[in-house]
């Protein structure tokens, strides 16, 4: 079921049995959410947390003025807020980039199946865990790289994520955010955005027509990105001394 991406994705977690059955059994509803929806306020108490199905949800914060800066974007296969459940609520707040489809699993819920199970807590704290590499690899991408570089990195860990949970063959994988997404995730303005993305067209090393990513050299884009996978984990299960 849902866990069958949550598994992939979380880097070679594995759950036993009845580990899944509690998981799956914790669910309390399946939601259809329209694109650009906030699904959590920031400051708001969080009873709830939020596992993605299908679409693309964001971590986000907005200034004094009302405008809107990213922070972090999830893909299916990911707890999108599983943080909350021991702090009881966010710093900023969460909302779909697209239409999505995500399953509720009620705090109540964690607590009854992860107090008398530390194994199973810890699986889910590396999930956590690989949440705070992303940021770093985000403040990485964002504070160092020239704009061609930051889009190569965001669209090589994007592919990474995603062909994990056989959303992308490697080389292909659909991605329903506009380049005014991919600025605001990049820092940069559409202008460069664009200009970026020629560049990278040119240089045979990969294109973005309408919703579809195509990456003709992966190597070469991961060397223009300087990007190295090592901190989504991919493969790797939690350790267990």
């Amino acid at each position: 079921m849902f866990l069958d991406r949550f598994l992939a994705n979380r880097r070679g977690v594995e759950l036993t049995l009845e580990e899944r059955s509690l998981l799956e059994g914790a669910i309390s509803e399946i939601q259809s959410v329209n694109s650009r929806q906030t699904i959590i306020e920031a400051g708001e108490n969080v009873s709830v947390s939020t596992f993605l199905l299908e679409g693309i949800i964001s971590r986000y914060i907005d200034d004094k003025k009302g405008l809107r800066q990213l922070v972090a974007i999830h893909v299916p296969g990911e707890f999108v807020d599983l943080h909350a459940y021991p702090m009881r609520e966010l710093d900023h707040s969460i909302g779909t980039l697209t239409a999505a489809t995500i399953a509720i699993v009620p705090h109540s819920a964690l607590k009854d199946i992860l107090d008398p199970r530390p194994e199973l807590a810890r699986k889910l704290w590396f999930s956590t865990l690989i949440d705070a590499a992303l940021h770093r690899a985000w403040l990485f991408r964002v504070g160092r790289l020239d704009a061609v570089g930051r889009i190569a990195h965001f669209l090589c860990e994007t592919n990474a994520r995603l062909e994990a949970v056989k959303l992308s063959n490697g080389h292909r994988f659909a991605l329903g955010l506009t380049q005014s997404d991919i600025a605001e995730i990049c820092g940069l303005t559409t202008v460069h955005t664009n200009r970026a993305f020629r560049q990278l067209r040119e240089a045979g090393l990969c294109n973005m027509r309408a919703s579809l990513v195509e990456i003709c050299d992966r190597e070469a884009l991961a060397r223009r990105g300087d990007f190295d996978p090592h901190y989504l984990y991919l493969g790797q299960s939690p350790s267990t001394q």
